[in-house]
């Protein structure tokens, strides 16, 4: 029997389990690509307004940093400047977590050993898992291409793009394969991915902030850290500016690198052992895990500090950035209306800010889904059922579990507050006051974090078997809506289905109290439905 007997089958099982999945990521790729391209076309409709933004964020540090490098004037490289950070990361990071989904959590759960009893290769698990997500990258970017050359961009720089951040995803996947041999647990696994999604972003970071300025201050050339990271490779392919194409062989010359790793380490250990051993644990239990609170927090605690540092680190850089992007926007009449948008009000800095804790709280809006979501994994790997056979009561135990996510919520939407607020008032010479002021402007926003806490309590009491893709696909509509739809300039009932549309835009307009009831009461509601559905629905063994 070969090592790759069954990859056909079970590459179909991968298919048809993440048939969901796999849909909003292939499609809502290129849909939210050519969103952000019309919206660029419309703020930098002509010559002028394009080489004023290229000078802008050539000369600017920050933007160099969040953004990448600036590879001319026409209207695609903007488009690429304003985009692909953000679709690279979401590429990488979906490509991490399929991966691990299908090979390390499989093993964890004890459907690798299952299948394993079959006929089945060693290596037919994982390399079921790479072709499904490598074909997902490679049509993700296929149709991104076609939305970009449909949103009027040039077709060879609108491949090179798409190529590009399918690229990225197709790197991340092989790095995927190794996380998932080495760590014991899916949760390690793609921690260790994220961290190396993280690291290749402070690397293509570094190297576009040391980069050099040329044609006059209009191009960015960046430096050597940049050829160190995925992530950088992606800005090198320097679509709709001279593209390279032979960089897109360096992701995958690092997938087929990664791969043969993987295939290597999987010889070297057992199925569901990894080649990190999991250190051991205390001899007795803290007297905290008696509790459904304190086990609760035992087990949110790590990814709550995860995203506690990473909220802390960019409230601070972009309240430090704050007078740079005032001076940039106030420069850019295209700029300046888009965040003015983003923040209302019309005092650029205030809209910058009030942006920029709009943009937290909808981040933050992916812990509460996250947190929130591990009732499901709880209760599928039927750790639930274990609970609730003790003393413990279903209404306790659902009732700690969002007490504990929004708890967390509250926590870091105040921590992004106060390290905005902290960041700006450094430079503005009051952080203190400052501080108090965005920490407080910052707390507006829990109200509509709590109607994402009720949206995902309400789909995980009612509808359990479809919780986890429509809670995810509710954050995104909340994104689009909440944040691109004043740019998009979409109808204003489309808008009003996100909560985080009614949130006051604290500090660039006045605090209003009724749209903050308003959306309590909402949230109470979607609780009190999903306890009470929780409480009457069965729990599989």
């Amino acid at each position: 029997m070969s090592a790759f007997t069954g990859t056909g089958r079970l590459a179909r099982l991968v298919l048809r389990r993440d048939r969901i999945r796999l849909a909003v990521w292939v499609l809502g790729t290129p849909l939210l690509g050519y969103a952000l391209a019309g919206s660029v076309k419309g703020f930098y409709p002509d010559e002028a307004a394009r080489v004023g933004y290229a000078s802008t964020s050539a000369s600017s540090l920050v933007a160099r940093a969040f953004n990448g490098p600036v590879v001319g004037t026409d209207l695609g490289a903007v488009v690429v400047a304003e985009s692909y950070v953000t679709l690279a990361l979401l590429a990488a990071l979906l490509s991490t977590f399929a991966v691990v989904r299908h090979t390390r959590q499989n093993e964890e759960t004890g459907r690798a050993e299952l299948l394993g009893a079959s006929v089945v290769g060693r290596y037919a698990l994982l390399t079921a898992a790479l072709l499904v997500v490598v074909a997902a990258n490679v049509a993700a970017a296929a149709l991104l291409a076609a939305a970009l050359a449909g949103a009027g961009l040039p077709p060879a720089g609108s491949v090179a793009a798409a190529a590009a951040v399918g690229g990225v995803g197709v790197a991340f996947t092989g790095v995927a394969a190794v996380t998932a041999q080495l760590s014991v647990t899916s949760r390690g696994a793609n921690a260790l991915a994220a961290a190396a999604v993280g690291i290749a972003f402070l690397l293509r970071a570094a190297g576009d902030v040391l980069g050099e300025q040329t044609d006059g201050g209009l191009r960015v050339v960046s430096a050597w850290p940049s050829w160190l990271s995925p992530l950088g490779w992606g800005n090198q392919v320097r679509a709709f500016g001279g593209e390279r194409w032979w960089v897109l062989a360096l992701p995958v010359a690092l997938l087929v690198a990664a791969v043969a790793s993987a295939y290597a380490l999987a010889e070297r250990r057992d199925i569901g052992a990894g080649l990190v051993a999991p250190r051991r644990g205390p001899a007795a239990a803290a007297p905290g895990l008696l509790s459904p609170a304190g086990l609760a927090w035992r087990l949110q605690r790590g990814a709550l500090l995860g995203w506690a540092v990473g909220v802390a680190v960019l409230g601070f850089s972009m309240g430090i950035a704050g007078d740079e992007f005032n001076a940039m926007i106030e420069e850019n009449p295209a700029a300046a209306e888009a965040i003015s948008a983003m923040g209302g009000g019309t005092r650029l800095i205030d809209a910058y800010l009030a942006a920029m804790l709009g943009l937290f709280a909808l981040a933050i809006g992916a812990y509460v889904v996250q947190a929130l979501l591990r009732t499901r994994g709880d209760e599928t790997d039927g750790l639930l059922e274990a609970v609730l056979a003790t003393a413990v009561g279903r209404t306790r135990w659902f009732a700690t579990q969002l007490a504990a996510a929004t708890l967390g919520a509250f926590a870091l939407v105040l921590l992004g507050g106060l390290a905005t607020g902290l960041g700006y008032g450094l430079v503005a010479g009051d952080p203190l006051g400052r501080a108090v002021e965005l920490g407080g402007a910052a707390l507006l926003r829990l109200p509509a974090l709590l109607v994402v806490a009720g949206v995902v309590a309400a789909l995980f009491g009612l509808l359990p078997r479809w919780s986890v893709a429509l809670s995810w696909a509710a954050l995104i509509a909340f994104l689009l809506l909440g944040q691109l739809g004043a740019v998009l300039d979409l109808p204003q009932a489309a808008l009003n289905l996100s909560p985080y549309t009614h949130v006051p835009s604290v500090p660039a307009v006045d605090p209003a109290a009724l749209p903050l009831v308003v959306l309590t009461a909402v949230a109470a509601a979607l609780l009190a439905a999903g306890l009470t559905g929780f409480r009457r629905r069965d729990v599989p063994s």
